[in-house]
């Protein structure tokens, strides 16, 4: 393939327009069979990145492009600075939503999964799996992902199984796994628990039910607020405070459960807050945190009378088998045909809400594997608020900070097949009747060894059919990608780890990143990454985050199809400040497409000079030459500044004002040969070395763009390719130059505006004098009459009559007024001008004489009115200068 581009690009003609659908793949498979991406440990210094591993089942997304651009413009400028780039891709088993796939698949084929054993349902999930995993990283490579795709892993290979193995057992020899009954959020369309860091919590209008429960062997009834009525049929006491003298009467009585008839006790407890609802509490064991606390502090019964798919069971008598909100307004109907409810009021209450499902989380009481975090969460914290680890922007240490110092521990287990089992195996039915292994045979000589049973055998061994979390996998992906858990000292996890960049969303801060952390300090002593990069949300104009469900969410492939995949980057990356929510607007990748044209036009220009050796070099040129070497260099210095400080899309503006501007719009200008004349071959030569250069910084943003440019203006070897040039070096510039130049710049404008008001045609040259007050060097003389057309620059020591006139800074420069200028006019629109300016002028000072104003108004405005005040007194200085000289 490399020598048949090679061939063709040395016969080939420069297509006229640029066309980025054949040029991607045509240069990525070049990077592939190359084997760029590829790396292995050698004597360069590593650059490394692990990818955030999507979900196996997933599709590209906003968010999916943003996180991969900004990695890959990270490894990319690592290569070409000469480092052993080394980005490792990989796809998550995501436990919940595949299951959640493959049992809405099977459903669709009327299989139902309780239908099935473990083994027979695992062998769907592969399928589907096989069927429809790792499009997202094909996808990815559209965009032009430059991943070492040799080392793509997967959270459930065998290797990355057996590390997580091996961390539950060590993690629960070291007692910081445990087993236990807890009140756990039960996911209940899922079926399984969820962490509470999966839990959002939303603020719903709903009711507060006032029930009335009639007190035993009397009469009266005491008055309990609820907004969950369907769980009094759980209820197992009523509780009061004991210092509330409103209900001194109720204690050691009992009550009776509404509907339900059962007798529960009266039972005091400090924790009822006297001001909230009624100041008696109905006391849910089972399916509320708080009360599980009172029942245990007061041995109640516990009654679970829920399903695990929120259905009531047998406890909730005739609503048994109905959904629990629709239990929840039929039990109203019930209780106010009773005569038990009082009132229902409005109420505004959070909701815990699965992130998952979105489905209504369930207090759950339930059997569930724990890891402690507190310990395990110190030197996480520590070494992310004493900077070691970076965060970008450092706004989010505060979150982070909070989260780790509250830290609860991690419920791991989740009931789902798909994912890693629980590698604990029981040989009897007690809560602690149980061994942790590597497999089952070894879990057959623990259990023999801790039960002194030796007639135990490998029958009488029933592992644990939990999954584990996902993020307990995810959490070793740093040390595990490169099997830094199953051998601790291999060559490449000493070579690449610690990584150097992870580039995240901050919204899994917790799930993740700050599990990442732990890892590292547990199992290599020290942190997974050096700086964490973390990308705002996509949202759409309107500032609405992008999703399937509102329609907003453009199709990345369709975006790609029709802007290039460079467009869609550069589009991307100019309003994505790190930590800041990215404002999504097609015209954006317009704007990345243009640029890309624009470039491609400056390359076919160009390459369209004929070059001629025996001419001399023009003054204008060699000026032009050392003012844009000098400025590549200062906003080179400006470049490296931003990325050092991950301020991505402060580089790309760099860069694309460099290109735009000072190359494009300035540079070429300067440089450009008359028409069908040729250029000589000094500055043709210089003029391509500069546009290299250009190449070179750009190539990290828009790859496939500049790798085409490149390998047009030489031919190149596949060691030449532009993927693996060499970076250039932050050097000294010539500061004197590039200011000079600005003045220069400001000169040439005023020229081509005073053109522009006189219809003086660029075709026409024209004279020029300038009183030189700045002292401005000779040398730029001939730059100013080439880009003005001008045929006379003379120096004058005092202001010329008759003429147009302009300043830059100090300095005040001449036009004579041709013939074909209207004296008269020209006098009678300065003195309109002069009019109009002398009048905004006396209202800007009115403003900056009054007091009051000056006062209040912020500093920014103050000077804004300032600068308006000095550009209005400079342009009537001018324009009296002007009419002088006519008069």
């Amino acid at each position: 393939m490399s020598v048949i581009i090679q061939k063709q690009y040395q016969s080939m003609q420069i297509p006229a327009k640029y066309s980025a659908s054949s040029v991607e793949s045509k240069w990525y498979n070049y990077w592939l069979e190359n084997n760029y991406f590829h790396s292995i440990p050698d004597h360069r210094e590593p650059y490394t990145i692990v990818i955030p591993p999507p979900n196996v089942t997933g599709v590209l997304h906003m968010g999916h492009m943003l996180n991969n651009t900004i990695q890959d413009v990270l490894i990319r400028r690592a290569r070409l600075q000469g480092k052993n780039a080394c980005w490792v891709p990989g796809t998550d088993h995501a436990s919940i939503a595949t299951e959640a796939k493959v049992v809405a698949k099977l459903k669709a084929d009327g299989i139902d999964k309780a239908d099935l054993t473990r083994e027979e349902f695992l062998k769907h999930a592969w399928a589907w799996t096989h069927d429809h995993g790792g499009i997202i990283l094909e996808q990815l490579k559209k965009l032009g992902a430059s991943c070492d795709w040799d080392r793509t892993k997967f959270t459930l290979d065998d290797d990355l199984s057996e590390s997580v193995t091996k961390v539950f057992i060590d993690l629960y020899e070291k007692n910081l796994i445990y087993r236990g009954y807890r009140m756990v959020n039960w996911d209940p369309e899922a079926k399984t628990t969820l962490s509470d860091e999966e839990v959002i919590y939303e603020e719903i209008q709903g009711k507060l039910y006032y029930i009335k429960y009639q007190i035993e062997g009397t009469n009266d009834a005491l008055t309990i607020a609820t907004t969950r009525p369907e769980t009094i049929l759980g209820d197992t006491a009523i509780c009061i405070n004991p210092n509330d003298e409103r209900f001194f009467h109720l204690k050691g009585k009992k009550a009776i459960v509404p509907i339900a008839g059962r007798v529960i006790p009266i039972i005091e407890d400090d924790y009822v807050d006297v001001e909230f609802g009624t100041g008696c509490l109905k006391v849910t064991p089972a399916h509320d945190p708080n009360d599980k606390t009172l029942g245990e502090k007061h041995n109640l019964e516990i009654i679970d009378i829920f399903n695990d798919n929120a259905t009531l069971n047998s406890f909730g008598l005739h609503y048994n088998g109905k959904d629990r909100f629709v239990v929840r307004k039929e039990i109203v109907e019930e209780l106010e045909s009773l005569g038990h409810i009082q009132k229902i009021e409005p109420y505004l209450h959070k909701v815990g809400t699965s992130e998952r499902t979105n489905a209504v989380i369930e207090p759950k009481i339930s059997a569930q594997w724990f890891l402690k975090m507190k310990d395990l969460a110190k030197p996480a914290l520590d070494n992310v608020m004493n900077n070691n680890i970076q965060f970008h922007p450092a706004k989010f240490k505060n979150s982070y900070r909070y989260w780790m110092e509250n830290v609860r521990d991690w419920n791991i287990s989740r009931q789902l097949w798909w994912g890693h089992q629980i590698p604990a195996y029981f040989y009897s039915e007690g809560v602690e009747d149980f061994v942790v292994a590597m497999s089952k045979e070894e879990a057959l000589e623990k259990a023999r060894q801790k039960t002194k049973n030796l007639e135990l055998t490998l029958d009488d061994l029933t592992q644990d059919p939990d999954a584990l979390d996902t993020w307990f996998s995810s959490w070793l992906w740093p040390i595990s990608v490169f099997n830094g858990i199953n051998e601790p000292n291999n060559n490449e996890i000493n070579y690449y780890y610690p990584t150097n960049d992870l580039v995240t969303a901050p919204e899994i801060m917790f799930f993740w990143v700050a599990r990442m952390i732990i890892a590292g300090y547990e199992y290599r002593g020290e942190l997974p990454f050096k700086n964490v990069y973390y990308t705002g949300i996509v949202r759409d104009k309107l500032g609405r985050k992008m999703s399937k469900s509102l329609g907003n969410s453009p199709d990345p492939i369709k975006l790609m199809d029709e802007y290039g995949a460079d467009g869609v980057r550069v589009g991307m990356l100019m309003c994505s400040p790190a930590g800041n929510d990215l404002p999504f607007d097609e015209s954006l990748c317009g704007q990345g497409k243009a640029f890309a044209n624009k470039i491609w036009n400056a390359f076919r220009l160009v390459k369209g000079w004929e070059v001629d050796a025996s001419i001399p070099q023009p003054i204008a040129s060699q000026v032009a030459i050392d003012w844009f070497d000098a400025k590549f260099k200062q906003t080179f210095s400006e470049i490296e500044d931003h990325f050092s400080k991950y301020r991505l899309n402060d580089a790309l503006m760099a860069i694309y004002k460099l290109i735009w501007d000072d190359f494009c719009s300035w540079l070429l200008e300067m440089i450009k040969p008359a028409y069908q004349q040729p250029i000589d071959s000094k500055t043709f030569k210089s003029v391509i070395e500069l546009f290299e250069n250009n190449l070179k910084i750009l190539h990290p943003f828009m790859p496939f763009l500049t790798e085409e440019i490149w390998q047009y203006i030489a031919k190149r070897t596949p060691e030449e390719a532009l993927i693996i040039a060499k970076y250039p070096k932050v050097e000294t510039f010539n500061e004197k130059l590039i200011s000079d130049f600005e003045m220069v710049k400001e000169v040439v404008s005023g020229i081509r505006n005073i053109r522009k008001e006189k219809n003086i045609s660029f075709k026409d040259q024209i004279e020029f004098s300038v009183l030189n007050n700045e002292n401005l060097a000779s040398v730029y003389d001939s730059v100013i009459m080439k880009l003005g057309n001008i045929s006379k620059l003379e120096t004058v020591s005092d202001s010329v009559d008759g003429a147009l006139s302009f300043r830059v800074n100090s300095n005040e420069y001449f036009i004579p007024i041709s013939g074909a200028i209207d004296i008269e006019e020209e006098i009678k629109k300065i003195m309109e001008e002069l009019k109009y300016t002398e009048g905004f002028l006396k209202s800007v000072q009115s403003k900056l004489s009054n007091e009051r104003f000056v006062n209040n108004a912020p500093a920014q405005v103050i000077e804004n009115e300032r600068n308006k005040e000095a550009d209005a007194l400079a342009k009537i200085e001018t324009l009296k200068s002007s009419l002088a000289s006519m008069q």
